[in-house]
């Protein structure tokens, strides 16, 4: 395939033989880490095991509920879950990140009394839901785990893991998202340098959005998210407020599930710290959204990614699991 050849940002070992062709072109050169200028599809064999990357440059679009249209390919690891409606049409319902091959992680209220996975599909690699370009990937729910004490009345232990029926291929528009190493975790108080995005509502009584937006938000302080003032003591030590505390920046309906990534100054990389959950209105001053802190759940989703693991490879299944026993087990003790 005829191209000028570049080196890929961040693409520091040569690309690997890869037994997949694209119009009877590999796409990537075997020594080096560069690929055909109009190629993206290979893409993925140079790629780190999941997105680490710096967001691309800022665009200036339609402003949302404080952030703007994301630039296409900006969060490789954002899904879209949608339901099926009167059985003929999937509509979008609530945002997703991509965790593996075969794994997407949402907010638990989210497949709360849907828990029928032939009623869902996640939709992956896409910039605008009206139009799926040809880096977009569609899989239909092979099966939905929910934390086992998750509670509606209080979104506590607000997470679940979607299982896909058929893996997706990673590529530029497609990519997992990284949680922090445990010894990386900085104290997020006070952070200002963290992304949330989504195709949630342009305003808490607007219509949703076509295209994936994106805003960026601070980590506030727990004390003063939980003050009278606030949220009155409402927010566990299991989750994180980010926005602003005057308002004005926020998720909104259709963002919970959707990452909340923060970077981080020594690793030059950014992270995925929440997820979006809930919140009072879209914006409102004093009432910042409030995210899961996947810190505290890192040993749930370990576990359940290794359960999900061993139905695709049996081999080595049983010690799988029962490592992922022990790690929950460890982890109760300690």
């Amino acid at each position: 395939m005829a191209g000028t050849l570049f080196t890929v940002p961040g693409c520091s070992k040569p690309c690997p033989a890869w037994p997949w062709t694209l119009q009877g072109s590999r796409g990537c050169s075997p020594s080096q880490g560069t690929i055909p200028e109009p190629t993206v599809f290979c893409i993925f064999l140079c790629f780190a095991e999941c997105h680490q990357q710096l967001p691309l440059a800022r665009s200036a679009a339609s402003w949302i509920v404080g952030g703007h249209e994301a630039p296409e390919g900006a969060w490789p690891g954002v899904v879209s879950l949608q339901v099926l409606r009167g059985g003929v049409r999937f509509m979008h319902l609530c945002g997703g990140v991509l965790l593996s091959h075969r794994a997407v992680l949402t907010a638990g209220h989210c497949v709360d009394g849907r828990m029928d996975p032939c009623s869902w599909r996640a939709v992956v690699g896409a910039h605008n839901l009206h139009k799926h370009g040809p880096y977009t990937a569609r899989r239909r729910i092979r099966r939905i785990i929910v934390h086992s004490q998750f509670k509606r009345e209080t979104f506590e232990n607000d997470v679940a893991l979607l299982e896909l029926k058929s893996a997706v291929r990673y590529s530029l528009y497609i990519q997992p998202m990284c949680l922090p190493p445990a010894a990386l975790l900085p104290p997020l108080e006070n952070s200002s340098d963290c992304y949330i995005s989504g195709w949630g509502r342009m305003a808490e009584k607007g219509k949703t959005s076509s295209v994936l937006r994106e805003a960026q938000v601070g980590i506030l302080p727990h004390s003063l998210c939980n003050s009278s003032e606030g949220y009155a003591g409402l927010v566990n030590d299991k989750a994180l407020c980010a926005g602003t505390w005057a308002g004005g920046t926020d998720s909104c309906q259709g963002d919970s599930g959707g990452p909340l990534a923060c970077y981080h100054p020594d690793t030059d990389k950014f992270f995925l710290v929440g997820i979006a959950s809930f919140g009072v209105g879209c914006g409102r001053p004093r009432y910042p959204g409030i995210y899961v802190r996947l810190s505290q759940y890192r040993t749930w989703i370990k576990a359940k990614l290794l359960l999900i693991n061993s139905t695709w490879n049996p081999v080595g299944s049983t010690l799988s699991i029962l490592l992922a026993v022990l790690h929950a087990a460890l982890a109760q003790i300690l």
